[in-house]
């Protein structure tokens, strides 16, 4: 399902300076509760580095871990996740919260005089919604800075009207998928070159939801890999088999 916008003025300025700071101190204090929070990387995001099956963080920066299947240690690839003894969330759910994310989102467009589509969708265990629009580059920044802080806005926003933590993933102009496939095809390389060298391979550094991206496209050509470091420097090394 997708819900449109209008047509708006054209933006005037970078996007931090269109949102005024009540609106986001607003959107980040919607919970008392959520301020104990600490922890995608995430990553969900990254991802929040959704490095560990078993660390499912009691904060919403930890959801962002999970995103692309993260978890707080998950992120390391050598061995295969266990599978959840509970029940996801029922799609019902997940298009409630895919509503409450998009409504949201497009009161940030409205104050910030961008023009965007809105689309929900649900995959897997998690609501996906997605903006396109011709002028988003500013609301994705480098290396989707502005992306992940605006996900973690959203994943407030639906915390407070929901009661509940929620993994919803928010892409903008495509960001996401672009970024996968340029990290996948980074993944794959890595392997290769340390299968012909034997030498572990240490690439950039990436925040959790680029890693777990890496260390998927590494255990699909065969090889193991591991993340070192601490965020925001925490990195991707491929090890060389045996």
């Amino acid at each position: 399902m997708s819900q449109g916008e209008n047509a708006v003025a054209e933006p005037q300025g970078d996007f931090a300076a269109q949102v005024s700071d009540a609106d986001l101190q607003d959107a980040d204090l919607q919970d008392a509760d959520l301020e104990d929070d600490a922890d995608l990387d995430d990553p969900d995001l990254d991802d929040p580095d959704l490095d560990d099956a078993d660390a499912d963080d009691a904060d919403l920066e930890a959801s962002a871990e999970q995103d692309a299947g993260e978890d707080s240690e998950l992120e390391s690839t050598e061995r295969p996740a266990a599978a959840s003894d509970d029940a996801g969330p029922a799609v019902a759910d997940l298009e409630q919260e895919g509503e409450i994310a998009a409504d949201y989102v497009e009161g940030l467009l409205d104050v910030a005089d961008l023009d965007g589509d809105i689309d929900m969708d649900v995959e897997g265990d998690r609501a996906v919604v997605s903006v396109v629009g011709a002028t988003l580059d500013e609301l994705v920044g480098t290396r989707g800075e502005v992306l992940e802080a605006l996900q973690e806005l959203t994943r407030l926003a639906v915390h407070r009207q929901t009661g509940n933590r929620t993994r919803i993933m928010l892409d903008i102009g495509g960001y996401r998928l672009r970024r996968r496939t340029e990290l996948a095809q980074a993944g794959r390389e890595a392997a290769d070159e340390v299968k012909q060298t034997g030498v572990p391979k240490k690439l950039w550094a990436m925040n959790p939801f680029e890693r777990k991206i890496v260390h998927d496209a590494v255990a699909a050509a065969g090889l193991t890999s591991e993340s070192e470091g601490e965020e925001p420097d925490r990195r991707v090394v491929v090890l060389p088999a045996g």
